[in-house]
């Protein structure tokens, strides 16, 4: 149709073609995030079902490799014992306290670097050399330090997660548009201001990936703290079952590892869809 002829098209017409589009437009995108839903959810049966079968035909050694019905055994002769939830919910709360210690101190460090120049300068080599040092040779001395429990297993997830948040808001606070920032000061805005109305908000996607990394942080942290000192927690339950090699028990951990991973991976995507959906 030429555009005199949609001109001359009742406006309620118009309107209403739009609507029809934007209803189909919105029924596609839905149609698609369910069909990607249903392909995931397939994935993953084909996946155990192909790892159960060639368990039951000895392709694999069920001993070594474990199975899902084996994995399944395992969690409910936990439950009987009364132990599945409290090594859950040691691990989850280490986890969830590191993960939250480590961004908001991470945060907070990389303001005070950004506010300070000079300090940023003068710590800059030494952020580089923690951010290369292997977190895990430091274990033993947290131990020493701090003595053997669940503090010891939190500084060791702060160690890992920590340096690593400080330079991805840093760096997120240093690539924003100077031009916004002189805009502001030319106003006679001062540097909390520009840090308040400039720097914080036009920073979210920064910290958004920051709490995403921190995620996979936390947990690393978590896990290989309690290989090293825990009396419970999934980690405990590896390093135990890999000791009497009931590994049943190693794959079932890793399994719920991987679970509750997700789970809070999962609450920071509907973290950054909140912010998205407010922001605009």
């Amino acid at each position: 149709m030429s555009k005199q002829g949609q001109e001359s098209m009742p406006r309620k017409t118009r309107e209403s073609d739009q609507s029809l589009e934007h209803i189909r437009y919105l029924r596609s995108v839905r149609r698609e995030k369910v069909t990607i839903r249903i392909i995931q959810f397939m994935i993953l049966l084909i996946a155990l079902g192909l790892w159960e079968l060639c368990a039951n035909a000895k392709i694999v050694d069920p001993f070594i490799t474990s199975q899902p019905t084996r994995v399944i055994q395992t969690i409910i002769r936990l439950y009987e014992e009364g132990v599945l939830f409290q090594h859950i919910g040691v691990t989850c709360l280490e986890a969830v306290v590191g993960f939250v210690l480590g961004t908001l101190l991470g945060t907070i460090i990389a303001i005070i670097l950004w506010w300070s120049d000079f300090l940023c300068k003068v710590l800059e080599p030494y952020l580089v050399v923690l951010n290369s040092l292997p977190k895990i040779a430091l274990g033993p001395v947290f131990i020493v330090w701090i003595g053997a429990g669940p503090a010891a297993i939190i500084v060791m997830t702060l160690a890992i997660s920590l340096i690593v948040t400080v330079l991805e808001v840093l760096n997120g606070f240093l690539a924003i548009d100077e031009e916004k920032i002189k805009l502001v000061q030319t106003f006679g805005g001062t540097k909390l201001q520009v840090l308040t109305k400039v720097l914080l908000p036009a920073s979210s996607p920064t910290f958004i990936n920051a709490l995403k990394i921190n995620v996979g942080l936390s947990w690393v942290g978590v896990i290989v703290g309690e290989f090293l000192v825990s009396k419970a927690g999934l980690g405990y339950l590896i390093v135990y079952g890999g000791q009497v090699f009931k590994l049943d028990l190693v794959m079932t951990s890793v399994i719920i590892l991987g679970i509750a991973a997700t789970i809070m991976y999962q609450g920071v995507v509907y973290l950054e869809k909140f912010l998205v959906k407010n922001k605009g």
